[in-house]
């Protein structure tokens, strides 16, 4: 149980943050969150605040793929589903560069400008927020073919982790797990938003496993347990944070790189105890961080301090954080509104 009676004094920020530019990202983020943040990410701007959905265009260009003569889409946003092409067998899949290193070699360039300039402090990290490639291939590829386009596109991703470290400076790289589908399946609860729900939880521990087992030691990493964000919604809600300290206590044990971080969404209206209780059995490794989702917009400043009160008398220590990331169906003003509570509530620490 937490010891102290101070506001939290750590924030992390998720991932997508809708403002105009990366530059404007890391400065806005800078001024309002400054030494309070340890990692910041790029905002993921243009097609990347979509999540994975900006991969759908690689998958449906790939040569190996075809839209399931079925003519089955995926219920949330329509995209065709996709099978192997004619004549394909399951060993010929293979992708090439997904663009996620790509993206971020350009945006460190920015950050290094922006901590060489003073707008972000020194010591803090570039955080790189990546999709698991279960969440991305299960999510428009039809059953028959998940295997043999996940293990390519688990390839691919791999891939990219290893150019990210190479190309980045370990002590400035944090690179975080987002954490979705796999969630979601962990905590039982069926959607039609996250199919190919039966998968073992030992399968869905081994996933990360691999996903991590390259990434050098003195590159961070963290874990973001997600549960959706379509249209600004998750697909279930928690019905308390007992799965995700499972899932985060599995996940602590089954990856051998320590981990840095680990954030839990926290619902809106969830200031009872029952739903924190569970923070009791947390089981982290020393200095591994706790960020718990406490700041929504449409209560604020003191909305956010009920639940960090309610959070303080069963978690850990923890920093505070959004649900998820800030740019889906949300605007400039909403995205800056968020930040500002973030720092009144700091402010206090």
């Amino acid at each position: 149980m937490s010891t102290t009676d101070t506001m939290p004094e750590k924030v992390h920020l998720v991932g997508s943050i809708a403002l105009d530019s990366v530059e404007e990202v890391f400065r806005t983020a800078g001024r309002l969150l400054g030494r309070r943040l340890k990692r910041v990410p790029d905002g993921e701007p243009g097609g990347r605040r979509l999540w994975i959905s900006w991969q759908y265009p690689l998958l449906r260009a790939s040569v190996f793929l075809k839209p399931d003569p079925s003519g089955a889409v995926r219920p949330t946003n329509k995209f065709s589903l996709l099978t192997l092409a004619d004549g394909v067998k399951p060993q010929d899949v293979h992708f090439g560069e997904l663009g996620y290193a790509r993206e971020a070699r350009a945006s460190y360039l920015d950050f290094m400008a922006a901590r060489d300039r003073g707008e972000l402090p020194k010591g803090i990290r570039f955080q790189v927020s990546l999709p698991t490639p279960f969440a991305v291939v299960s999510s428009v590829v039809v059953a028959d073919a998940l295997t043999a386009v996940e293990a390519a596109y688990e390839q691919a991703m791999i891939a990219e982790v290893a150019a990210l470290c190479r190309h980045i400076p370990h002590q400035d790289l944090c690179i975080q797990w987002d954490l979705c589908n796999e969630m979601i399946i962990w905590d039982g609860q069926r959607t039609d938003g996250v199919p190919n729900a039966d998968q073992p939880r030992e399968s869905i521990l081994g996933r990360v496993q691999r996903l991590c087992a390259g990434i050098p030691a003195d590159v961070e990493i963290g874990v973001h347990l997600c549960y959706g964000d379509f249209a600004g919604r998750h697909f279930v809600e928690p019905q308390s944070a007992e799965r995700m300290v499972e899932f985060a206590n599995a996940l602590a044990r089954a990856i051998a790189h320590k981990l840095a971080y680990i954030h839990m969404p926290v619902p809106i209206d969830r200031t009872d105890e029952a739903f924190y209780e569970p923070l009791r059995n947390l089981k982290l490794a020393p200095g591994t961080e706790l960020y718990l989702g406490l700041v929504h917009a449409k209560d604020g400043v003191p909305g956010t301090k009920t639940r960090v009160d309610m959070a303080r008398r069963f978690a850990p220590a923890f920093g505070i954080a959004t649900e998820c990331g800030m740019a889906r169906a949300r605007s400039e003003e909403l995205v800056r509104n968020l930040l500002a509570i973030h720092a009144d509530i700091c402010s206090n620490g």
